[in-house]
């Protein structure tokens, strides 16, 4: 199908374009942006005139997802999770490899894709570093990457060996791919579930201290300097992390970091008020101080940040429904990313919303090396619509998630997606802020 979006600014930093434009969409490819498209091409296009203080962008691209599929189909599955995405305004997820089996090998990379295949938006597996994610003997890098990954990591589970870090990361220099580490020492973690710190302590709970995730990040950043590979730093939470990765990019090292919703938007006072012991609140890496989180909003207004990416973890009621010492670490993050970073980033002037789009599209497809993140003649008919106006009221009760566990529930939201589009394909209309006149 031919569509023309008309009536909305279009933001695409790739190509330089902001402003009033036309988008003419020709199947799944993009074909024109233009202020005004001749009516030549656009015959027989289906015409989308959209709200003036809409944002028309590049497909938003998570690189950060469990869809828990195979193996825990009770938490997420391909389908839901995809339903989740394309609701949150992501048309592309990439999947982390700690399902039931592990993905760390090409059967289980093969499954994935046959299930994403008719999913509502796009799916990339990442496989697993090393077999089991164990960290004791690389997984087979080479058939995974034939298979469709398009990174490693070993998620959850931190590559302690750094020698078979090295490794790695040299392997996945040959197939220019990336890998993903959860930076933190397992030894200085220990039995920790929250951040080390004033809070922990009233609380009774046992902390995590900053130091735990610092120390890796700057092994990480030396054995990238070391092999030339690219190093990615997952869910990136403290301000010492965030020093070292400016500090390592300026001498040249292949680092890049993501930081999470959550982590830019609440602190680990939140587990005081009320003292609640919400599970809710239960992440890893666990919510910080607010010099921290600061220093992760002031890295995304600066360009030390790469991306914000959501580490969407779905967990069942019942896993949640414990002691907070019991609870498993992670929360839903899908649907509540774009409504709360443009209440709490793009609304106070704090980024615009280029830089929006570079942190959610442009830079997660770099890093990935996979299409989208422009709109340029023939990209991938892959698209965001924002409502930035609109009010957003978390339900979770309306999620297209099979998990709830989320700390933004009735939280309201200066900020909305109106739509997405993947492949040329409407995957999602906000019925709460629609506003699409549709004609030919």
């Amino acid at each position: 199908m031919k569509r023309l979006l008309k009536g909305a600014r279009v933001v695409d930093p790739a190509s330089g374009v902001d402003g009033r434009f036309d988008v003419l969409v020709d199947g799944d490819r993009v074909v024109r942006v233009a202020p005004e498209v001749p009516a030549a091409d656009r015959a027989g296009a289906e015409v989308l005139e959209l709200q003036p203080d809409w944002i028309v962008c590049p497909g938003f691209i998570d690189m950060h997802v469990h869809l828990r599929e195979p193996g825990q189909e009770h938490k997420e599955t391909i389908a839901t999770g995809t339903a989740a995405a394309v609701a949150g305004g992501f048309t592309a997820v990439a999947c982390m490899p700690n399902t039931d089996p592990v993905n760390d090998n090409s059967s289980v990379t093969k499954f994935i894709v046959e299930r994403a295949a008719g999913a509502a938006a796009r799916v990339y597996p990442i496989g697993a570093v090393t077999k089991r994610s164990a960290g004791e003997q690389l997984a087979e890098i080479a058939d995974l990457r034939a298979a469709g990954c398009v990174a490693l990591s070993d998620d959850g589970r931190p590559v302690a060996n750094a020698l078979i870090l090295r490794r790695a990361l040299e392997y996945a220099r040959m197939f220019d791919m990336v890998v993903i580490d959860h930076c933190e020492d397992p030894a200085l973690k220990g039995e920790g579930v929250a951040h080390e710190g004033f809070v922990a302590s009233v609380l009774g709970l046992r902390g995590i201290p900053a130091a735990a995730e610092e120390v890796m990040v700057h092994r990480d950043i030396c054995l990238a300097d070391l092999t030339g590979g690219r190093v990615h730093i997952a869910h990136l939470s403290t301000r010492g992390a965030l020093r070292a990765v400016c500090d390592a990019r300026a001498r040249g090292v292949r680092v890049t970091c993501e930081v999470t919703p959550h982590h830019f938007t609440l602190t680990d006072e939140q587990l005081a008020a009320p003292l609640s012991y919400d599970t809710n609140l239960k992440m890893n890496p666990p919510l910080r101080a607010a010099a921290d989180r600061d220093a992760l909003v002031g890295g995304l207004a600066d360009g030390t940040v790469d991306a914000i990416a959501t580490d969407h973890a779905p967990h069942h009621d019942d896993e949640k429904h414990v002691e907070f010492d019991r609870a498993p670490f992670g929360i839903v993050g899908l649907e509540t990313a774009v409504p709360l970073a443009l209440d709490r980033l793009v609304h106070p002037g704090v980024i615009s919303f280029a830089r929006l789009v570079e942190l959610l599209s442009l830079n997660p497809a770099r890093i990935l090396r996979v299409p989208g993140g422009s709109l340029e003649a023939g990209a991938p008919a892959d698209l965001t619509i924002l409502a930035p106006n609109a009010t957003t009221v978390v339900d979770p009760g309306r999620f297209r998630s099979l998990s709830r566990n989320t700390p933004f529930g009735g939280w309201t939201l200066k900020g909305a997606v109106a739509a997405t589009i993947v492949a040329g394909r409407l995957a999602y209309v906000n019925e709460a802020v629609a506003g699409f006149a549709a004609g030919r």
